[in-house]
């Protein structure tokens, strides 16, 4: 392992915070929308989209997702794969607080291709949220 992989990692690892903490994996979304800006950080990326709500009016959605290494090695290509003024369709899990911002798990894109852009629900593979939600 290489030393940027290993401090990524080590990131990643320290600052990692729960799913189940920030999103809810009983209220996934599919959302169409202008890709407006792409964050390329660690110990997540982050995208925006504009999207048009029932109404017509625009909203700006911000998602999170994969670290960079993880992107790279799923396949993406910084300002090439996904870029500001594509066009996509995002499958996520909504924010427990309601807001207009998701954690990831799929794109695709005009021509159809589909990519991760994050991990499932839960913790590891599972569905299930990390903290158990009480009213």
């Amino acid at each position: 392992m290489n030393l940027e992989v290993a401090r990524t990692l080590l990131l990643f690892a320290l600052m990692h915070h729960s799913f189940g903490a920030e999103y809810d994996a009983n209220k996934p979304v599919t959302l169409t929308g202008v890709v407006t800006a792409i964050e390329w950080t660690n110990p997540h990326t982050h995208f925006y989209l504009d999207v048009k709500d029932d109404k017509g009016k625009v909203v700006n959605w911000k998602f999170e997702g994969y670290p960079p290494s993880v992107l790279y090695r799923n396949g993406f290509k910084r300002a090439v794969t996904m870029k500001a003024g594509d066009t996509v369709t995002v499958f996520a899990w909504r924010a427990r607080d309601g807001g207009n911002w998701a954690h990831s798990r799929e794109i695709t894109f005009a021509d159809g291709k589909k990519m991760f852009f994050g991990p499932p629900a839960g913790t590891g593979e599972g569905a299930a949220p990390a903290v158990e939600v009480k009213p």
